[in-house]
């Protein structure tokens, strides 16, 4: 009997899928119509659309795998109504993202870019005009910090903002934390968004996108935000209004914006882009080499682990069990 087989949807690194698959299923890269039909489970990037007629045209279809933590082009009710397991790999790249992050903050608060082209330009006379900042002492603020115990959002999982956290602390930073869903251990809880937003150097994003969320960083937020701060986005580009981002740095409330998403992906030219104070990235900082391989073995471990009749580590909807399976049994 053949092994099942397993598809891509997206640009997905056979050599890192396969490792996980062996020996259970079969890996198609670039699967037709033929190889869709027969899948039982797929391993997709972040630009593949699962909606229902995709599910139709995989109706063997057990498990999608998703490489990273939005699910925002997943039907994952229709997944679910249909029995159907959406893997995630949450934290695959949570250490990579949260590394980008302080990055972009050390990039803006050190004032790298116009130092850089001071000398690049030839007028070192004017570097006294470029302050230079520092993360010892700061506060940054982390909107969406993450759950804590044994089960999130997505299962067994580390979340990005608190690794951010993290390295945040190793910096000498204090650390405001935000979040909806759960008081969060060894930072200060912030209830009210605008209590971070008020006492921050450095504020960094890290909720989902939803109607709720959608333009959380408007004016009325940014009229309230630290004098000079630091806004770094490297969750969803839809979170922030790029219009009052723009008037927050050109009255110097905002000192630096750091965004590595985008909205829509890939950009639209917006004024803010042609700022000097404005650093770009194209959605990467949680795709590094590292990063990367983990988040295709962790999406293979997934789909195999449903095979097997195992509970994923991560999941989308964490109410999912297999058929037969406790959660007690599962843990």
């Amino acid at each position: 009997m053949p092994d099942p087989t397993v598809v891509a949807l997206g640009r997905v690194d056979p050599t890192q899928a396969q490792g996980q698959l062996r020996g259970k299923a079969a890996f198609v890269a670039h699967p037709g119509p033929d190889d869709l039909a027969a899948a039982v489970g797929a391993i997709i990037r972040a630009d593949a659309v699962v909606d229902r007629d995709a599910l139709d045209r995989m109706p063997n279809r057990r498990v999608p795998a998703r490489t990273g933590a939005g699910v925002d082009l997943v039907d994952v009710a229709e997944a679910t109504e249909r029995g159907i397991a959406v893997v995630v790999t949450a934290d695959s790249g949570s250490q990579a993202v949260a590394e980008g992050v302080l990055g972009m903050a050390l990039h803006l608060v050190k004032r790298f870019g116009p130092l850089n082209r001071l000398v690049r330009d030839g007028q070192w006379a004017r570097r006294v005009e470029a302050p230079v900042g520092d993360l010892r002492g700061a506060v940054i603020g982390i909107i969406g910090f993450g759950r804590f115990g044994r089960f999130g959002r997505f299962g067994r999982i580390g979340r990005t903002g608190r690794r951010v956290g993290a390295l945040a602390k190793a910096f000498g930073m204090r650390v405001l934390a935000h979040d909806r869903f759960a008081t969060p251990p060894d930072a200060v809880d912030c209830p009210d968004l605008s209590e971070p937003a008020a006492h921050s150097d450095v504020i960094t994003l890290h909720v989902p996108l939803s109607d709720t969320t959608r333009h959380l960083v408007d004016r009325r937020l940014l009229t309230a935000v630290t004098l000079g701060a630091v806004l770094v986005n490297r969750r969803r580009g839809g979170l922030v209004d790029l219009d009052s981002v723009l008037d927050a740095l050109a009255a110097g409330r905002l000192s630096g914006v750091g965004l590595d998403v985008h909205d829509p992906e890939p950009p639209v030219h917006h004024p803010l882009f042609d700022h000097p104070d404005v650093l770009l990235t194209p959605h990467l900082m949680g795709t590094s080499i590292r990063a990367e391989a983990a988040t295709y073995a962790d999406a293979a471990r997934g789909v195999a682990d449903v095979q097997a009749g195992r509970r994923p580590a991560t999941l989308a909807k964490p109410e999912w069990m297999p058929t037969g399976c406790s959660k007690e049994r599962s843990r």
